[in-house]
């Protein structure tokens, strides 16, 4: 499974209107269908949406290229890599309390009647093709009408935990605890949920092809863009402003925070720049790769 966010540039607003959630869910249900991807759980906000989703056929990356056309977008989104248990129902939970959380609605009955998540058509309260909800309730009991009865009263039990920030990292630092790994092995393993067993085996490849990580780890990433640019990768951190290592800097930035989900904090660390450095930098990145889309592709395929 995959926990994918996806942000608007800048944290800027997605979704004019109605209008524009509609049309958007639309199209989500059509490539969900057409990709054979499993949603199991979804939720649009104002600046940004989340979507649980498992491909079957046709690999994610591929998917949500589709889905995220326009300005807005520019293809960023952040993908956590999760093991189905004991995952699954308590990301379901997570992902449908975003509205309620953020103050989009006031309360469960508000929630229920919330037409922009899958609460509601979990519970019978509406309709989407492509939403799986009979996997949903079946983790409950059999009987159709009481499995939504008891999938209601799960939300409800978690409305009291708030933001679970163990659930939007992931990796072996969490699986294993204080285990001795050295942190770049940590931070590389954020991009997976799971325990220490499932981690290892997403690294090693055991994972039919379908189950990939997020593109490439920050240390893999410098390395790509080095390579790509002619630029040592022992000074990408180091003072400089010659044009080469500037155009590296800023692919770094970019593809990090576009492609591979970090943030920009991460991104500036392994590029030694401050907060507003790393922001420009992204921007010149992505005028960069409009200009020179060819980057892409020949960065992320350099592992």
């Amino acid at each position: 499974m995959h926990h994918v966010i996806v942000r608007g540039i800048e944290r800027s607003d997605i979704f004019d209107d109605d209008h524009d959630r509609a049309r958007f869910v639309s199209r989500l249900s059509e490539l969900l269908t057409q990709s054979g991807t499993r949603c199991f759980a979804w939720a649009l906000m104002f600046n940004h949406f989340q979507l649980l989703l498992m491909p079957t056929t046709v690999p994610l990356a591929q998917t949500m290229r589709r889905l995220l056309t326009g300005h807005l977008f520019l293809n960023r989104y952040k993908s956590i890599l999760c093991e189905e248990e004991p995952y699954f129902l308590e990301l379901v939970r997570y992902i449908h309390l975003n509205p309620l959380r953020a103050g989009l609605v006031a309360d469960l009955d508000g929630l229920e009647q919330y037409p922009w998540n899958g609460h509601g058509v979990l519970l019978g309260n509406g309709t989407m093709a492509g939403q799986e909800t009979d996997e949903v309730l079946a983790r409950f009991v059999t009987d159709r009408a009481r499995a939504r009865q008891s999938y209601g009263q799960f939300v409800a039990d978690g409305v009291a935990q708030g933001r679970r920030e163990e659930l939007v990292g992931g990796g072996l630092k969490r699986s294993l605890g204080s285990s001795g790994e050295d942190e770049e092995r940590m931070a590389y393993d954020e991009r997976v949920l799971g325990s220490g067993a499932f981690v290892a085996s997403v690294l090693c490849g055991n994972d039919g092809g379908m189950t990939k990580c997020p593109p490439l780890s920050l240390a893999e990433l410098v390395k790509a863009v080095c390579r790509v640019t002619g630029v040592d990768a022992a000074r990408i951190a180091r003072p400089g402003k010659e044009r080469p290592l500037a155009q590296a800097r800023a692919l770094v930035c970019c593809l990090a925070v576009r492609e591979c989900g970090y943030t920009g904090a991460e991104a500036g660390r392994v590029t030694g720049l401050g907060s507003a450095s790393t922001s420009l930098a992204i921007k010149r990145g992505e005028v960069l790769l409009r200009q020179e889309p060819w980057l892409l592709d020949k960065v992320l395929s350099g592992r």
